[in-house]
């Protein structure tokens, strides 16, 4: 396990490579696993039983709560939430065996990235299938399966998740009369956002 950086916090029955990269204030809790050439940015927190698979790239400041999987091929930007048992994907043919029966290995896979993008936020149990993009400060319902794209500041849901609305930066969701056009003004913070044409007409 690698020292703790300054003002960091490992917890003693955590799993962290030495080959890990941890920036400052880190802070990883009960029995959860970070792996080889894995990073963490500054002021992170893993919770409890989360698993950070190899060559994993997260952005500083970023919630990572308890069961949460990331898998290689996955690339988190900054202050990203991501909810209890969140789980990504990034193979999109599994097989165990080839047709013949023999045993697939580690290198009879193609990886498919995943990227989510600065200040997203994923709710509890959801499933992030993998080779699609999560705008910055979207918001994923609990429990959703996302298949597709989200857009930035799209509120989506359901399995598969479809957009259902707009959220502010600061979580508001955002209704049909603070619109003008493209143009949102948030009714709670009152910051000025501009839209995908597709996200404002999901505003309801």
């Amino acid at each position: 396990m690698p020292a703790a950086p300054d003002n960091s916090f490992i917890h003693p029955s955590a799993e962290v490579s030495p080959r890990a990269r941890l920036g400052p204030s880190v802070r990883i809790w009960n029995h959860a696993q970070v792996r080889e050439d894995a990073e963490l940015g500054a002021e992170c927190t893993v919770g409890k039983d989360a698993y950070i698979d190899a060559g994993v790239r997260v952005g500083a400041r970023c919630k990572i709560q308890n069961g949460v999987y990331l898998y290689h091929g996955v690339t988190v930007e900054d202050g990203v939430f991501l909810g209890p048992r969140v789980t990504t994907t990034n193979d999109l043919r599994p097989r165990a065996i080839f047709p013949g029966g023999e045993l697939r290995g580690p290198r009879d896979f193609t990886v498919t990235p995943t990227l989510i993008r600065r200040g997203a936020a994923i709710g509890a149990g959801a499933v992030i299938v993998c080779g699609v993009t999560i705008g910055e400060f979207a918001m994923v319902a609990a429990g959703s399966v996302v298949t597709r794209d989200v857009p930035p500041h799209a509120l989506v849901r359901g399995n598969p998740a479809r957009l259902h609305g707009a959220v502010c930066p600061c979580g508001e969701p955002l209704r049909r009369a603070h619109l003008n056009g493209p143009h949102a003004r948030c009714p709670s913070c009152a910051s000025e956002l501009t839209l995908e044409a597709a996200v404002a007409a999901a505003v309801r």
